[in-house]
């Protein structure tokens, strides 16, 4: 497996994979609030601004030439903030998000951040347990709003 940087020609394979990953996860929302949300949060212009913000990392885990799963990350002061993290469910388990977040740390305490936060929906048990184990803490709650309603998130710091 190979973490690397992502790049404008890994787009649609960004958003095919968050669309699988959705679909897989989060049972309570319907296909057409997934692809709705997905199409929203990951256009190509907010992927191109993604890819170009100082401060931001987006990566990806290739496995024999196809992605395995991504994150994006970005540093505002001392406080690193994991916007996505997918595995493809055909991938969980494997390593692949322990990798992904190995890295991604790496890449933002090159801006002297001193703690990162992750939100996830408070309905996905796996990535809540997920960022247990790497040692993340609750430490908040918060609300989003997709499809039209207001979904409980939960959020977790990991102080470094």
């Amino acid at each position: 497996m190979e973490i690397r940087p992502a790049t404008a020609d890994d787009r649609e394979s960004l958003r095919e994979l968050a669309r699988e990953t959705w679909h897989d996860t989060y049972d309570e929302l319907s296909s057409e609030v997934v692809d709705e949300t997905i199409d929203d949060w990951y256009g190509d212009e907010e992927l191109e601004r993604a890819l170009s913000e100082p401060g931001t990392a987006v990566l990806v885990a290739e496995s024999d030439g196809e992605i395995a799963g991504f994150t994006h990350g970005v540093v505002q002061g001392e406080e690193g903030d994991v916007l996505r993290m997918y595995v493809h469910p055909d991938h969980q388990r494997e390593g692949v998000g322990t990798a992904l977040h190995d890295r991604l740390r790496e890449d933002l305490e090159d801006f002297n951040m001193s703690r990162m936060r992750a939100i996830d929906l408070a309905s996905n048990e796996g990535g809540r347990a997920f960022y247990e184990e790497l040692g993340f803490e609750r430490t908040g709650e918060g609300e989003v709003e997709i499809g039209d309603e207001m979904r409980r998130e939960v959020v977790y710091t990991l102080e470094l």
